[in-house]
């Protein structure tokens, strides 16, 4: 599919310059995307106006049908914790700047781009919609802070009527990720969705003669019993001194991995969910992990250093995000990094990534014409790419082995949400340190099922 989309448009290329060559002047404006600092973007762009010439593709029954109305000369502000000035960056992003260009033309509108800083901005656009001056007409937000806060309010627009073109929307983040009493609010201009597993150092794995993780995957055989199995193998004493100094694991604070490979999570909507049978199985992998020791110990560092420890070389598995995926590669320069999907548990059905901060952008209701808006924002985003899939740009960048970017593949489309950020009063990192250190799971749910329900009652009966 790629060779066949990068070929048309090559060809188109040649033509574009074989027309420039014999008639003079060719299109002006956009000129071919180059490297972007963007960890999304492509490194090899071909021209803008090749792109455009490509052989265009039935517009999709879904689509909205183009209409005609005129927005009187509004700014439309769109408000991120980053500047959302649309990069042309490569061929897609070049084909929606100019899509935004002709709409605001044929509209009538402009855009203004607002970037707040993230250690303030939830905290400023609560305020201000608390105040019925959002700051914004189209507002990132975060679900743990909105939903089911602000939204029991009837502070923003549903959008799910609006959102049915899954060529330019993220359907999950409607249908699933925003929802609240069966309306979707959210939704987003990125069809990804965050990737997380397990890195692995191929460089010691091989060096240390064990088999390779990724055979347990191709096998469909890599699940907690065989992790914690290559975990213990990968613990070793190599000089002899009595003290371990090659560890499998980085550290057994996983949770929310842990939560989503078995399919569960520790809340539903309003209710506390620490007696689901699958819940108990979660809790006794993390407390098995820590009574018998598997993950390499704590020296007292911070969040940051099961991270730290894979750096060092010594230690085989790290369970991480691929935001990490590029660090990696630039401080252990002189070892082969994989990835691989977190094990599944043993209610799972397939791999899973999980996110627990998952944002998206909304519509609040003081903005008037949200069909407008979204209608706007459908048409920026309907373009035909020239990827195969989501994130393609940025894995094929990230990894030069083709399991690795299959594996992340394979979980970015299986990701779940775990929701215990919306809850401030959630005992979630004191039931962590609990099963780290090995007491028994039944004994980490009696202790604190009920201040989970308290957590949980503390949002939703406010």
């Amino acid at each position: 599919m790629r060779a066949k989309k990068v070929m048309s448009v090559f060809i188109s290329m040649l033509l574009l310059a074989a027309t420039t060559a014999c008639g003079g002047a060719g299109n002006g404006g956009n000129a071919g995307g180059g490297a972007s600092a963007q960890p999304a973007a492509a490194t090899e762009a071909p021209a803008a106006e090749a792109t455009a010439e490509a052989t265009p593709t039935a517009e999709p029954s879904n689509a909205t049908p183009e209409k005609d109305f005129d927005m009187g000369g509004r700014t439309i502000k769109i408000v991120s914790w980053w500047d959302m000035t649309i990069p042309e960056d490569n061929p897609d992003n070049i084909q929606r700047s100019k899509n935004l260009k002709e709409l605001m033309a044929k509209h009538n509108f402009k855009v203004e781009y607002v970037a707040l800083d993230f250690g303030e901005y939830q905290k400023k656009v609560v305020a201000s919609l608390v105040a019925g001056e959002p700051l914004g007409d189209i507002v990132r937000m975060g679900k743990g802070y909105m939903i089911p806060v602000l939204t029991k309010q009837d502070m923003f627009w549903p959008v799910d009527e609006y959102t049915k073109n899954e060529n330019a929307f993220n359907q999950r983040m409607t249908t699933e990720f925003s929802q609240y009493e069966g309306r979707g609010y959210g939704f987003s201009e990125n069809a990804g969705n965050l990737i997380s597993g397990v890195f692995y150092n191929r460089t010691l794995m091989k060096k240390l003669g064990m088999k390779p993780l990724q055979e347990y995957v191709n096998e469909d055989n890599w699940n907690w019993e065989t992790f914690t199995q290559v975990a213990k193998e990968a613990n070793k004493d190599t000089d002899n001194n009595g003290k371990l100094d090659v560890w499998g694991l980085a550290s057994g604070g996983f949770l929310e991995m842990a939560l989503a490979s078995n399919e569960t999570d520790l809340t539903i909507d309003d209710k506390q969910n620490l007696d689901d049978p699958k819940l108990l199985e979660v809790f006794k992998f993390i407390a098995k992990l820590g009574a018998e020791k598997v993950a390499r110990p704590t020296e007292g560092g911070d969040w940051q250093e099961p991270a730290q420890f894979f750096r060092q070389g010594n230690t085989l598995m790290y369970a991480g995000a691929d935001y990490e995926a590029n660090g990696f590669k630039t401080d252990m320069k002189d070892y082969d990094i994989g990835f691989v999907p977190f094990p599944k548990g043993p209610n799972a059905t397939e791999y899973h990534s999980v996110e627990s901060n998952v944002q998206f952008l909304t519509i609040p209701k003081k903005a008037e014409n949200p069909d407008q808006l979204l209608y706007i924002w459908e048409k920026i985003n309907d373009i035909e790419s020239i990827y195969d899939y989501p994130k393609q740009a940025s894995l094929e960048s990230t990894y030069d082995n083709e399991d690795d970017i299959n594996n992340a593949k394979l979980v970015e489309g299986g990701m779940l949400l775990t929701n215990h950020n919306t809850f401030s009063t959630m005992p979630y990192y004191e039931m962590i340190d609990e099963l780290k250190k090995g007491t028994s799971a039944s004994t980490v749910i009696q202790k604190y099922k009920a201040k989970v329900q308290a957590s949980v009652d503390a949002v939703y009966k406010k």
